[in-house]
């Protein structure tokens, strides 16, 4: 399997959200679409042509990414978790999954992504 091309980003600080849109530009991905909240994120997932996904584990007004996480798993998508966090931020079903630590760097969201191949 390759690299993922297309990745969705679910993450609702818009300054996070374009510097991973610029990184995943410089990494030669392209960006199926980024989404500020799971209802949104649900949809885009529901559109399909999406390879991969970095998801924000918080998301504003106490949301929680984890529908989104279940939607992607279910459809064999594979997905990053981005957190602050500990493990304990991670729900226990998506702990196995790779793990984007803020702050980001571009070095590691390309070796995240490349895991995920």
């Amino acid at each position: 399997m390759t690299s993922p091309s297309r990745v969705l980003i679910v993450e609702d600080e818009p300054l996070i959200a374009m510097m991973l849109e610029d990184f995943l530009d410089m990494l030669d991905r392209q960006v199926a679409g980024t989404a500020d909240n799971c209802a949104h994120a649900l949809a885009l997932i529901e559109g399909g042509g999406i390879d991969a996904a970095i998801l924000d584990v918080n998301l504003r007004g106490g949301e929680r990414s984890w529908p989104v996480a279940d939607a992607l798993a279910a459809r064999g998508v594979p997905f990053v978790v981005a957190t602050g966090g500990g493990d304990d931020s991670v729900e226990p079903a998506h702990r196995g999954r790779p793990r984007l630590q803020k702050p980001f760097t571009m070095d590691h969201v390309e070796k995240v992504l490349g895991e995920l191949a």
